[in-house]
C-alpha cells in the first residue's frame, strides 16, 4: 500500500529551524539554501538574519519566519512589540511569539491575553501570521487548556508546544490536548523532538500541520526514499566545474 502522503505535503509541514545562537553566518546561509532546495514551509531564523533570509527566499515558495520574545518570553511587552515591528519590516511572514511564561505561571491570564492580543493585531495588520509558543514543560493541563482558549480568542494562527530549549518538547499528550481545545481554524505546531519521518507522521496523524525541525534533510531524504523519488543532489554534485 503506497504512503498516504506526498513529498510536498510533508515538506510543507516543516519550519526549518536555525535558532541555535552559536550558528555562524555560513551555517545560516547553508541552512537557507537547504530549505529552498527541499522546498519546506519556512525558514525560522535568528532575528538579526531575517532581512537577508527574506531577500534570499524571494521568488521561492519558502516563507521567512522568526521568533519574538525567544526563548523565555519574559521580555517587556514594549520590547516584544519592537521585535515584531522590526521582523515585519525585515520581511517576516510568520512570527513565533513566546508567551510571558512567568505571568502565565502566576495566573495573570489578563496580562498574557492582552500582550498576545496586541501582538496578534500588529502582526495580522501587516498581513503576517502568529504562532503562540506555550512552553508546555512548565504548565499543567488546565493551564495548557487556558492558553489554547486565550490563543483562540486573540486570533492566533497556530498554537505551538515549545521553544526546544526547555526540559521537554512536543509530546503526544500535549499535541492531542492542544488539538482538542483549539478550534479548527487554529493550527497546531510541534517543536522539540521531531527528529525523523516517523515522528513527523505520528504528529501529523494527531492533526499537527507544522513542525519545527533541525534534521530537515534526514527527514525529507527518508520521505523521498519511501516514495520512490530521486534523491536531492548534494551541493557539491550540483555545482558546475566553474563553480557557478
Amino acid at each position: 500500500m503506497p504512503p498516504a502522503y506526498s513529498y510536498r505535503e510533508i515538506a510543507k509541514m516543516i519550519d526549518h529551524s536555525l535558532l541555535n545562537p552559536a550558528l555562524t553566518t555560513k551555517e545560516l546561509d547553508d541552512g537557507i539554501l537547504l530549505a529552498t532546495r527541499y522546498n519546506v514551509a519556512s525558514v525560522c531564523i535568528l532575528p538579526y538574519y531575517l532581512q537577508k533570509t527574506s531577500q534570499r527566499l524571494t521568488g521561492t515558495s519558502v516563507i521567512a519566519s522568526t521568533t519574538i520574545g525567544f526563548p523565555h518570553g519574559g521580555h517587556a511587552t514594549t520590547i516584544k512589540i519592537a521585535e515584531a515591528k522590526q521582523a515585519l519590516v525585515d520581511g517576516g511572514k510568520e512570527l513565533d511569539v513566546v508567551i510571558n511564561i512567568s505571568k502565565a505561571r502566576s495566573g495573570d491570564w489578563a496580562y498574557v491575553k492582552n500582550e498576545l492580543s496586541t501582538l496578534a493585531s500588529l502582526i495580522h495588520g501587516a498581513g503576517a501570521k502568529i504562532k503562540v509558543i506555550f512552553e508546555n514543560a512548565y504548565f499543567d493541563d488546565a493551564s495548557k487548556q487556558r492558553l489554547c482558549l486565550i490563543s483562540s480568542e486573540v486570533g492566533a494562527d497556530w498554537v505551538k508546544t515549545s521553544t526546544g530549549y526547555a526540559a521537554s518538547g512536543a509530546t503526544k499528550a500535549d499535541l492531542q490536548l492542544m488539538r482538542k481545545y483549539s478550534p479548527p481554524r487554529v493550527q497546531v505546531k510541534a517543536a522539540g523532538g521531531i527528529r525523523d519521518l516517523d515522528a513527523l507522521l505520528a504528529v501529523r496523524a494527531i492533526g499537527v500541520t507544522r513542525v519545527g525541525a533541525t534534521r530537515t534533510k534526514d527527514i525529507l531524504d527518508d520521505c523521498r526514499t519511501r516514495l520512490g523519488l530521486e534523491p536531492i543532489p548534494a551541493l557539491a554534485a550540483m555545482a558546475s566545474p566553474a563553480g557557478h
